[in-house]
């Protein structure tokens, strides 16, 4: 595939090792044209999977002779359609998704966002190079962003200067953000997002997931945590400053080191159950590992 312009997120290197894989869907899904993915519609194209009995007004072209014959019966076959795959990537750009921005010349884990960019524009690379479909969201207290599903070089080449450019915004309403991108998404297919789900409302976040689910989508979460989020700092004072306009905190870590990791575990057990609950693909990844690495993993379980 021609790529228009190389992100500074692109490292086509890197990715060598992953053309070989591709992203595919668990479930059946619609398309535009012939593809490779499993359709929701029976037509008459791609591989037999059944026998239905002939309606007047069917197309005789698909009527199977032979049966007619033997039988003296009519019957149709039924083939499963292949179809394209279409993703939208929501990025969660809320101000919490810059922690663990880097001062120049340090060196350590990438923020979250910055992780959240990396692997967007892989692994939309990927897809587009399989001849699917990609599209852009970006969430923050309500849908910053949105570049429908495409794939031709400067559809993805548009993708990935808008990945490029993501800035983050104070608030966070992801739920409100779900909603409105329900609305602007007129054909079903794979939801990815891309988030630390530090929401204040997880169940009005999930239950704009349910409007997808309810079109038959496939939701898939990517919960990115930052090493830094799991374990306070050691030391004996610090000044906690909130992302979201939360203000300050002054405290020694030790003082509420153990309250802090439960509460932290409690909110990322509880993403994972309230995911699995309302039927959506659940994976937490640390910036602390390679995007590369991740994205291998992920597309190695979805592939089987």
């Amino acid at each position: 595939m021609l790529v228009r312009k190389n992100s500074r997120y692109l490292d086509l290197r890197a990715l060598t090792s992953l053309q070989h894989l591709r992203f595919t869907t668990k479930r059946r899904i619609d398309g535009a044209y012939s593809g490779r993915h499993q359709s929701r519609q029976l037509g008459g194209s791609g591989e037999f999977v059944d026998f239905r009995e002939y309606t007047p007004g069917d197309d005789l072209r698909r009527l199977d002779w032979k049966v007619l014959a033997r039988t003296g019966k009519a019957f149709l076959r039924v083939y499963q359609d292949e179809t394209n795959l279409t993703c939208t990537i929501l990025i969660d750009a809320s101000g919490s998704m810059r922690f663990g921005q880097l001062k120049p010349g340090r060196t350590g884990p990438l923020a979250k966002l910055e992780y959240a960019q990396y692997f967007a524009t892989a692994l939309s690379h990927l897809i587009c190079g399989g001849q699917d479909q990609v599209g852009l969201a970006v969430s923050a207290e309500k849908l910053r962003e949105f570049v429908p599903p495409g794939s031709t070089p400067d559809h993805l080449a548009r993708i990935h200067q808008s990945i490029e450019k993501l800035r983050t915004w104070p608030a966070t309403d992801l739920g409100h953000s779900l909603r409105q991108l329900f609305e602007r998404l007129s054909r079903r297919g794979i939801l990815l997002i891309i988030s630390d789900f530090l929401c204040d409302d997880l169940a009005d976040t999930f239950a704009a997931l349910r409007l997808f689910l309810s079109r038959h989508f496939e939701i898939i979460l990517l919960h990115v945590i930052h090493p830094l989020e799991e374990r306070l700092p050691t030391g004996t004072a610090y000044r906690f400053e909130g992302l979201e306009r939360e203000g300050g905190v002054s405290c020694s870590p030790a003082e509420i080191s153990q309250a802090y990791e439960e509460r932290f575990e409690a909110h990322c057990t509880a993403v994972r159950t309230l995911a699995l609950a309302t039927g959506c693909d659940y994976r937490r990844v640390s910036t602390a590992a390679s995007y590369i690495a991740a994205l291998t993993g992920f597309l190695v379980e979805r592939t089987g």
